[in-house]
């Protein structure tokens, strides 16, 4: 028997996928959580084979959720179902340790066909990201990463770098490295491309 904890904050959605997997004899949904700190907390207690989560959620999302998961070497395999079509995210997911990456327009089969493959050690991607994932390299690091995103949030230098623990200017440093990196005109146009490309 497959266990799966299921991380979803989406209630149609968490649902509609407890229910499909519930029909599989070899699957059983033993837990299911709204956000990524929940699920964080029900992995521990549950232990299950397999968490299948969402990239973004309140709070954690899944693939910070698959980086912790990784660090602190848990057993547990990941894949992500999600609607982003973005072959940046499935790098992300990749380099975070994710087993499996489908998207939720997918046959409902192929789901329960996937989990089966990454319980068994292999990885499950979706086919029309696979080629497309090597095709453009992700250009950021992970402090220019950081400081976009925050300042897609609308938060000015000076709070960023609070944030962060970071002086303004290095603040204004990696935001204009990220700028000229994306070739965007200012942080909200290269916050936005870097979304558009799953790099954020």
């Amino acid at each position: 028997m497959i266990r799966v904890l299921l991380a979803e904050d989406q209630a149609m959605v968490r649902g509609a996928l407890a229910a499909l997997l519930g029909m599989e004899a070899d699957i059983e949904v033993a837990g299911v959580a709204a956000d990524g700190e929940e699920a964080w907390r029900e992995l521990q207690r549950l232990q299950p084979d397999l968490l299948v989560t969402d990239i973004e959620m309140p709070g954690l999302g899944g693939l910070d959720l698959a980086a912790r998961i990784a660090r602190q070497e848990l057993p547990v395999k990941v894949v992500i179902v999600t609607t982003f079509a973005r072959a940046g995210f499935l790098r992300r997911a990749l380099d975070a340790g994710v087993r499996g990456y489908l998207l939720k327009d997918a046959p409902a089969e192929r789901l329960a066909d996937a989990l089966r493959t990454v319980h068994r050690g292999g990885r499950a991607i979706a086919p029309e990201l696979a080629l497309e994932a090597w095709s453009e390299t992700d250009p950021l690091n992970d402090r220019e990463r950081r400081v976009l995103r925050l300042a897609g949030e609308g938060l000015s230098s000076a709070e960023i770098a609070s944030r962060l623990g970071l002086s303004q200017g290095t603040v204004r440093n990696y935001l204009s490295e990220a700028i000229g990196k994306l070739g965007a005109a200012n942080r909200i146009e290269a916050h936005r491309l870097a979304r558009q490309k799953g790099w954020l």
